[in-house]
């Protein structure tokens, strides 16, 4: 049944789709970049306005940041809910649906971006990071951040995970929703395997500074391997294996 309702969107749409999500990557990068090196205005933020606004520019670069960071590795699933959408109603443009398939994912990750701002804003309160980068002060708690994500790396719970995202047909096949409310629906069930997948690598921001763009690359490239290279698994236990070795030696070293 499935096989026979997947098809390619129409060309226009598909270059449409293309474009919109690449253009909200590349503006997402933009502005994280733009933060990075606009330090001093941001330490300045931190240092002289109230803790509610403190907490409001946080939540807004983490917000950015997941969007730069993971709808690139979310490509392969939206496309493959709009060519099943187009499929099932050739008639019908897959316009809106897909694009609200991307708002229930980004709707995810913005409620994990809220959490992870409270959560940098009250380890700056109890100085366990220097604000505004968001690096951990000691080897031993980056070391205790790494070896936890590497064993989370290795667990069921990742695996099972993983292999949502890793196979967006079989996905869809479980998870279709009719209607506009059932794509946003999709669109947020699947941002929360994402976040399965992927929060302790994100936890990773903390290690070598939450606003270190070269850090936030390494971590892009490697949450996209993980979903989308065929040997996507064996990636993510191997890299979960140096990240436990990584944090051992830090914490003998701390």
């Amino acid at each position: 049944m499935w096989g026979a309702v997947i098809e390619r969107m129409p060309s226009r749409e598909k270059l449409a789709l293309g474009l919109g999500l690449g253009g909200i990557i590349v503006l997402s990068w933009v502005y994280t970049y733009w933060l990075a090196v606009d330090m001093r205005t941001v330490g300045a933020h931190h240092h002289h306005h109230g803790e509610a606004s403190q907490l409001g520019a946080l939540f807004l670069m983490w917000a950015v940041m997941m969007m730069a960071m993971m709808l690139p590795s979310a490509l392969p699933m939206v496309t493959m809910y709009g060519r099943l959408h187009q499929g099932r109603w050739p008639d019908r443009s897959a316009a809106l649906p897909v694009w609200l398939f991307v708002l229930g994912y980004v709707l995810a990750w913005t409620v994990f971006s809220g959490a992870a701002s409270i959560l940098q804003l009250w380890l700056e309160r109890v100085a366990l990071v220097t604000p505004p980068m968001g690096i951990l002060e000691s080897h031993a708690a980056a070391g205790i951040v790494l070896v936890l994500a590497g064993t989370f790396q290795l667990s069921p719970l990742k695996n099972a995970c993983l292999t949502q995202c890793r196979t967006p047909l079989s996905f869809l096949m479980t998870a279709w929703r009719e209607g506009r409310a059932g794509a946003v629906t999709m669109g947020l069930h699947h941002g929360l395997f994402c976040i399965g997948c992927c929060w302790a690598l994100m936890a990773l921001l903390f290690v070598a500074g939450v606003m270190n763009l070269l850090w936030m690359g390494a971590i892009t490239v490697y949450m996209a391997l993980e979903k989308i290279a065929p040997g996507g698994k064996a990636i993510a236990r191997w890299g979960g294996v140096a990240l436990v070795v990584a944090g051992l030696l830090l914490l003998y070293r701390g």
